[in-house]
């Protein structure tokens, strides 16, 4: 008769292990904010800021940047149709090399802390 009580509690604690508390966390956009902290800034904090919210020693604040200005600044060097951009400046290269990042970038600059 004991037993049968610990078959619910056996498949409670299996149900609680099911669940990865280390999985990556993600967003609507499908990246990982954490792996994109890491590209920022390893690729964008030395002239934006290690802050994405604040204004770096070339490049402005970055913080809440759409996926849509990620990928036409980045790896185009241009802007979306209707933007305005922040600084006049034309500094920043393309950086094709980060296209597979751009979901992440995304996720990290439009997390919230």
């Amino acid at each position: 008769m004991g037993g049968w009580l610990l078959i619910p509690l056996l498949v409670l604690i299996l149900s609680a292990c099911a669940e990865d508390s280390n999985a990556p966390k993600t967003t609507v956009q499908g990246g990982d904010a954490k792996r994109g902290r890491g590209i920022y800034l390893a690729n964008c904090a030395a002239c934006h800021n290690s802050d994405p919210s604040k204004d770096g020693s070339v490049g402005p604040a970055i913080k809440g940047s759409s996926r849509t200005l990620l990928e036409a600044k980045v790896l185009r060097t241009s802007y979306p149709p209707g933007y305005t951009p922040k600084r006049k400046t034309a500094l920043m290269p393309a950086q094709p090399y980060l296209k597979s990042a751009i979901p992440d970038l995304a996720a990290f600059l439009g997390s919230r802390p």
